[in-house]
């Protein structure tokens, strides 16, 4: 396993894709970012060296199959295309891992960690190892969204302006799927604040102490809420709720 040779490899890949296309560009840092999140979440785990290359090379091809999503339909809703199978098919049935990574030997938990890592919940995954990097990418993931959600242009993230959205409401079946302390499930949502709770309450899903540690740090549940001007008086009555839920929570 060569790292490095593997983001060669990636850099190569992205150059089928329009670099300066906002969308693509959010998805190049994003998988940089997850790359970074699966190594210090490692770093912290006190893994053994080959694991946390593995879990970085996870995170380097996570995505994979998000570039052609935006090339073919301009959008990251999951109603349009399954990126997570679409990577487990180039990637494996195609035979494209073996332009990022030589040996085999690694196959069986890349593959898993990639077509588990978008699933509403972590089921059927079989095998110690396989399970720790399932777990692992899906918590880098949801650990550098809580960067994009900070830094990206809200417009980008959800099609409208972050005054916009804080106009709206959230609707009641995603409010009850939070307080019960469920991650939401996208087909409920309908508004685009239901959108932005959505992103909050994968907190709900993540697997290990050593990356919520990160995110109370870094105060990323205060700093996603206080992105948006919320002015719909309920639905800042619900925030300051969720606000109070999560930091308790994390």
């Amino acid at each position: 396993m060569d790292l490095q040779y593997a983001k060669q490899q990636f850099e190569s890949y992205l150059d089928n894709y329009d670099r300066e296309d906002d969308k693509v560009r959010l998805k190049i840092a994003h998988t940089y970012g997850v790359v970074e999140c699966s190594r210090q979440i490692t770093e912290r785990m006190r893994l053994s060296e080959e694991d946390k290359e593995l879990a970085q090379l996870i995170g380097l091809l996570h995505d994979i199959g998000r570039f052609e999503q935006v090339k073919r339909f301009d959008s990251f809703e999951p109603t349009v295309m399954d990126h997570a199978a679409f990577g487990v098919e180039i990637l494996f049935k195609e035979g494209m891992i073996r332009q990022f990574v030589k040996e085999d030997r690694w196959d069986g938990i890349i593959c898993t960690a990639i077509a588990k890592h978008s699933d509403f919940k972590l089921e059927g995954t079989a095998g110690e190892r396989e399970l720790l990097h399932a777990k692992i990418i899906r918590d880098a993931d949801k650990l550098d969204n809580c960067r994009v959600k900070i830094v990206d242009s809200v417009e980008t993230i959800i099609g409208v302006s972050a005054k916009e959205a804080g106009g709206e409401e959230i609707s009641a079946e995603v409010m009850e799927q939070f307080l019960r302390g469920e991650s939401i499930y996208s087909p409920a949502r309908k508004t685009k604040m239901d959108y932005w709770l959505s992103y909050l309450a994968y907190f709900f899903d993540v697997n290990f102490k050593e990356t919520l540690d990160i995110v109370r740090e870094r105060q990323y549940v205060e700093r996603i809420i206080d992105r948006i001007p919320y002015s719909n008086p309920k639905t800042i009555e619900q925030m300051e709720r969720v606000r109070k839920i999560l930091l308790s929570y994390i």
